[in-house]
Order: structure tokens, then sequence, then C-alpha cells
């Protein structure tokens, strides 16, 4: 098969992975701590290993990987309903990931979506326990309607939080150094952590967190990479320094200023990585 229709198939699984991953974190976060919403997290968790996977091999067959998400099922006014749709994002990914081992005749790929498919199968199990599971507990949505500018300033930070981790996930496919592309991802990882903390923090205050981005950058050298990251890194530490300042309430102010702490990490970071590059 041609390698541009493997790319192509590969990143429509992606997307799908992509899609899974926001709708099953939102279902957790709206859920409240509890077993059932850790159980749902660490799904989501499966599903960004199973994005990286097929990141990682789009970037070695030298493509570039999508940042596009699939469509999501976010409907539903009860728990139950959520878990439904669910399983219907699972039964979308094992329709597509059997037409892709189907069509694509390399034994290496077959071996990694059979791989992959396994877990859908498992997941798709697991959804169908759920709804059950969310009807005998009364499972609730405990996100509210709440707005005010508390509320404005920690959805700003789920957006930034969110474009970063597209950003420094797709740096790290794209850039030939190992030892960027881990830290990349290592910083990734702890913007995911800092995505969590807020939504977690909006829907305890009674309001309703918005999982969006906003451009992404696409430089494709290394240092206009860390360039681009060490400039929204300063950027957004002033704009948290800014907001701890305004917030009230201590919990959140303290929470605000260690994300803050962490973007100052992040741009020390990148800057050594740069320095190193440049020579």
């Amino acid at each position: 098969m041609d390698k541009q229709k493997i790319i192509e198939m590969l990143n429509q699984d992606i997307e799908g992975e992509h899609a899974a991953i926001i709708q099953y974190l939102s279902h957790a976060y709206a859920m409240g701590e509890g077993e059932m919403s850790c159980e749902i997290e660490a799904l989501a968790r499966e599903e960004m290993r199973h994005l990286d996977w097929l990141a990682e091999t789009v970037a070695e067959l030298g493509g570039t990987p999508s940042l596009e998400r699939g469509v999501m099922r976010t409907g539903g006014k009860a728990v139950s309903d959520w878990m439904s749709n669910d399983i219907l994002q699972e039964d979308d990914a094992i329709k597509l990931y059997k037409e892709h081992i189907k069509a694509i005749d390399d034994p290496k790929l077959k071996r990694l979506l059979k791989r992959i498919l396994s877990d859908e199968e498992s997941h798709r199990g697991d959804f169908v326990h759920f709804v059950d599971k969310a009807k005998k507990e009364r499972s609730t949505d405990l996100r509210g309607d709440k707005k005010d500018e508390v509320t404005e300033v920690l959805n700003w930070g789920i957006e930034h939080e969110y474009t970063v981790i597209l950003q420094y996930l797709l740096q790290s496919y794209l850039s030939p150094n190992a030892e960027t592309n881990k830290d990349l991802q290592d910083q990734a990882i702890n913007e995911m952590q800092h995505l969590g903390w807020l939504a977690e923090e909006i829907i305890g205050g009674g309001s309703h967190p918005v999982i969006e981005h906003t451009k992404v950058d696409r430089s494709r050298k290394t240092v206009d990479m860390l360039r681009a990251d060490i400039k929204i890194e300063k950027e957004v530490a002033e704009a948290y320094d800014r907001a701890a300042k305004k917030i009230k309430d201590p919990g959140l102010k303290k929470l605000l200023i260690r994300i803050r702490d962490h973007e100052i990490y992040h741009t020390d970071v990148f800057t050594d990585l740069l320095k190193e590059e440049e020579k």
C-alpha cells in the first residue's frame, strides 16, 4: 500500500483517539471523585498511549501527526447516557481499526493496530459495565452553570494547557533530538496535570470546564520550536501570576502560583535546550 495512504489511515486513528481522550476526561471530571471516574481517567490514559504510538509511527513514516480531533459524543442527561455514548465511541474505533488492519499489509503496523484494537474491545466492555454501575449508584453531573471571573480565568488556563500539550507532543514527534523529545514529552505530561487540576477546580466551584485549544505552533526546526515554547511559557507564567494576585480564595491562589512556578521551570528547561541546539 502507498505510504501516504497509510499515513492518512493512521492520522484518522489518531483523531479518533484524540476525541476519545477528551470525551472520557470530560465525563470523568464531571463525575467528581470516585472509583468510576478514576477508572475512566485510566482508560483515557490508555487512549493517550495509543495516540503516542500512532503519532510516532506517522513520524517514522515521514508524515506529520494530525492535531485534529475527531467527533465527540458529549450529549446525554444522565451519567449512564454518557457511558452509552462512550460505548458508541469505542464501536467507531473498533470498526475503523478492523478496516485498517485489513487494508494495511505491513506486518509491523498490523501488529500495532491489533494491539490497540484489543484495548478498544476491552474498553467497550468496561463502558457496558459502567452503564449499569452509573444507574445503580445514581451518579450525577456535578457541573454547574455558574459564570464569573474566576471561571473565566480557569477556562483560560485550560485553553492554554490544552494548546501546549498538543504543541509539545507534536514537537516531540518531529524533532530529531532525542533529549529534546524526552523533555518536551515530560513538560506535556506536566501540562496535562495542570489541565486536570483546573477542570476539577471549575467543577468544584459550580461551573463548567471548556476543554478547547487555540492555535498550535507548527514550526519544523527544533530551534524555532523551542523559541516559540519559551515565548508562550513566559507569557503564561506572567498571566498566572497576575491571576493569582486577583484571586481571593487561598487554595485557588496557591494552585495558580504552583502552576506559574511550573511554567517558569518549563521556560528554563526549554532555554537550556535552545542553548544546546544553537551551539
